[in-house]
């Protein structure tokens, strides 16, 4: 059973930092871009990094600068390194993976982790 699993949530004051992890499990080898999405209440869910199998990276321009997505595929975890944290990027993150099921991509996400960021 594919399981996603994030970890690294909390209260920072602004200025802060965190580091966001997630593990995949039951996936195997076969992980093919993995990302970074948020969620806040009554938004739209908006990407915010994603990374290839490769290691080649895209960010959104608002955490371009500040938040770093990087990967371990020996552990299949993905990770988002957040600095200079403000009050807006407040919100659920989530990570999601697109993995190789035979010929088919197949979607699956975390259940997320809770960032709040005070003035």
């Amino acid at each position: 059973q594919v399981q996603l699993v994030e970890s690294g949530g909390g209260l920072v004051q602004a200025g802060g930092s965190l580091r966001l992890s997630c593990a995949a499990s039951g996936i195997g080898t076969s992980i093919n871009v993995m990302c970074w999405y948020r969620q806040t209440p009554g938004k739209q869910r908006e990407l915010v990094a994603t990374i290839s199998s490769g290691g080649g990276t895209n960010y959104a321009d608002s955490v371009k600068g500040r938040f770093t997505i990087s990967r371990d595929n020996a552990k299949n975890t993905v990770y988002l390194q957040m600095n200079s944290l403000k009050s807006e990027n407040t919100a659920v993150y989530c990570c999601a993976a697109e993995v190789w099921s035979g010929p088919v991509l197949k979607n699956y996400w975390g259940q997320g982790t809770q960032v709040t960021v005070s003035l």
